[in-house]
């Protein structure tokens, strides 16, 4: 995992994909393409997930505020960091998501004041919600959006300190 900057020559410049593969891809990837990862990642606390091998982009994590007009939130004021992360399904199941995340937060708890941190997903997805058990996150409440049911789950950031 690579913080991810705009001009960083070989820190998944764009987003590559194997030979052979199909022309039609999953939007995500096509806006990734289109746009460049540069311009989607130029965010502080954005993240590229590179396979260490070949530098592919496999994916990105985001550890951003919540927005604010969203639900979701364990203050009330709002603005909590949220942990958001995408992977190409051929990396689904690899572990590389704990991996990215576990090292994301570590460094954040050593920069960052303590402060709660916040995984929204949706309740149907078991492995999302298994993942956020496994980091340490605890499910506090569930809401509608998206036409579905969601599930905020919460961690303190400095549980993270290594």
């Amino acid at each position: 995992m690579r913080l991810a900057r705009s001009g960083h020559a070989g820190h998944g410049s764009r987003a590559e994909l194997p030979a052979g593969r199909a022309a039609a891809r999953p939007g995500g990837e096509q806006y990734l393409d289109a746009l460049g990862v540069p311009h989607v990642t130029d965010k502080p606390g954005t993240f590229v997930i590179a396979d260490r091998a070949t530098d592919h982009l496999l994916g990105t994590l985001l550890l951003h505020p919540r927005p604010v007009d969203l639900p979701g939130h364990v203050t009330e004021q709002g603005g909590e960091l949220e942990l958001t992360y995408v992977l190409r399904r051929a990396a689904w199941g690899a572990g590389l998501a704990f991996e990215a995340a576990t090292a994301a937060l570590r460094t954040a708890a050593s920069e960052l004041p303590d402060q709660p941190v916040l995984i929204v997903t949706q309740t149907a997805n078991t492995r999302s919600l298994a993942l956020a058990a496994r980091l340490g996150f605890r499910c506090v409440s569930t809401f509608e959006a998206y036409d579905a049911e969601q599930t905020l789950a919460v961690a303190d950031l400095n549980a993270f300190l290594a």
